[in-house]
């Protein structure tokens, strides 16, 4: 083929291929949370990834002018389809078709990828990455449910291998910052309370000098780019800087008189309450700047963040991990209703990737690598029978194991096979160690005093178990 005719082999940005450790760790984290989901009471829901467009639509856009500008659509002349852009949605849509067959309280978990359309960053935005989410909907005790949907985030972290000042549950009321708004600033334009909340969510990533500027005149950041502001006076913004300085509940009591505010207060007080009873209290913290999923979430509202970790990105670059969200929810009562079914839910969404992406990092964590396979050397073709027989009583073994799938090939090429695979132990039968009914294997990873040993085939399981 001449070089014009090449195609050159790239990803999309916000695309990536995955093997080696990072696979095999991310994989291992989705096995802890499908069996805590399972262990917790959840069924399975397995669902497309394409979604009819006019039904799911999106919630992510901050364009007005071009709601879908967020998503992947797919459109002909008779349908249009879009690639899910998360899983909550779309479980909406088979609760409001299936709730007349499903228990009056539903508790559900779905795993997969899901897809974005936006600005991708290395390792922590992706345009198409792994979640798994699990739901509760029906009519049950919220402050019950939203307390069991913190603490299994919890019990899974904790799982993982993450220590107790290594991340933290922020948790908050939406009411309580929406009653501020409307009945004390007189703020009842949407848009505009949409705007205000969205600014505010920016202070664990931007710091509290640039909320006071997005909720001003505006804010020009660092790259020169620039973003209107809410346009809001001096007083309602200091109204509003001083609320999102406030971490005890007892104090937001005092301060809070509005009916609004008194209710989201009232139910975060509950939930306290009911994680007290639990075994991951200490985990948790009350924070009035979390404001996202304001188009699902309607008071319950929970972020599980990073804390004293250092990280960096592919390039060495340092990543403040403590404004990244690992999970995320809340209570939702309206996400059905499109449907023309009103059920009352609350649930939270795990970033796998992003999960993986620390773990991989952090080597004092549980080992996640997959036990690379024991390979069997072909030294001489007319042994076969023999090396079939040790690969039998390897796999019967639970051993990951191969043949070398080169033929009778060189040793040099052979353990060159082994190298770049990363294989610890290769087995060598060859003349002498089957006239004296032996097995010779090699340890080929680690650094150890003696790297050969030679054994009974009874003794052939022990002895490698010492060194995989």
């Amino acid at each position: 083929m001449s070089t014009k005719n090449k195609i050159k082999p790239v990803l999309g940005a916000g695309f990536r291929d995955l093997s080696g450790d990072f696979l095999a760790t991310k994989k291992r984290i989705i096995k802890i949370i499908e069996e805590n989901y399972i262990k917790y009471g959840y069924q399975e829901i397995s669902q497309p990834s394409l979604e009819v467009s006019s039904q799911i639509g999106s919630y992510l856009s901050e364009d007005a002018s071009n709601p879908m500008s967020d998503v992947f659509l797919f459109e002909n002349s008779k349908e249009s389809l879009m690639l899910r852009y998360d899983l909550t949605s779309q479980m909406t849509r088979y609760v409001a078709s299936n709730y007349r067959d499903l228990p009056s309280i539903f508790k559900n978990y779905r795993m997969g990828n899901v897809w974005r359309q936006e600005k991708p960053s290395p390792n922590m935005r992706l345009r198409e990455f792994f979640q798994a989410d699990f739901d509760i909907l029906g009519n049950s005790n919220q402050s019950q449910i939203d307390a069991e949907v913190c603490n299994l985030i919890a019990d899974i972290f904790c799982q993982i291998g993450f220590k107790k000042n290594e991340f933290k549950l922020n948790i908050t009321n939406l009411k309580i910052i929406q009653g501020l708004l409307i009945n004390n600033l007189k703020i009842t334009d949407p848009k505009k309370i949409q705007q205000i909340s969205r600014s505010i969510d920016k202070k664990s990533r931007l710091g509290i000098k640039a909320v006071k500027e997005l909720l001003g005149k505006g804010r020009t950041d660092n790259s020169g780019a620039y973003t209107k502001g809410c346009e809001l006076s001096d007083g309602q913004i200091d109204e509003i800087i001083n609320f999102l300085k406030i971490s005890d509940l007892n104090e937001l009591k005092s301060l809070s008189k509005n009916p609004l505010s008194v209710e989201g207060i009232d139910e975060t007080s509950k939930l306290l309450d009911q994680l007290s009873y639990g075994n991951f209290f200490d985990f948790i913290e009350l924070s009035m700047d979390i404001q996202r999923g304001l188009s699902y979430y309607t008071s319950f509202a929970i972020e599980t963040n990073i804390q004293n970790l250092k990280l960096s990105d592919d390039k060495g670059k340092k990543i403040d991990m403590s404004a990244i969200s690992l999970a995320s929810g809340g209570r939702y009562s309206k996400l059905t209703s499109r449907f023309g079914v009103d059920i009352d839910g609350s649930g939270a969404s795990i970033g796998c990737d992003r999960v993986a992406f620390i773990v991989n990092q952090l080597k004092n964590k549980a080992p996640y690598q997959n036990q690379k396979p024991v390979v069997i050397l072909v030294l001489d073709e007319k042994f076969y029978p023999k090396y079939y027989e040790i690969l039998k009583i390897l796999r019967d073994n639970k051993i990951n194991s191969e043949i070398y799938p080169g033929g009778n090939a060189k040793l040099q090429k052979q353990f060159q096979y082994c190298d770049k695979n990363s294989n610890p132990i290769a087995i060598m039968i060859g003349q002498e160690e089957v006239d004296k009914n032996l097995t010779k294997f090699k340890v080929i990873q680690g650094e150890k005093d003696k790297n050969e040993f030679l054994v009974t085939k009874e003794k052939l399981i022990d002895e490698i178990r010492k060194f995989i």
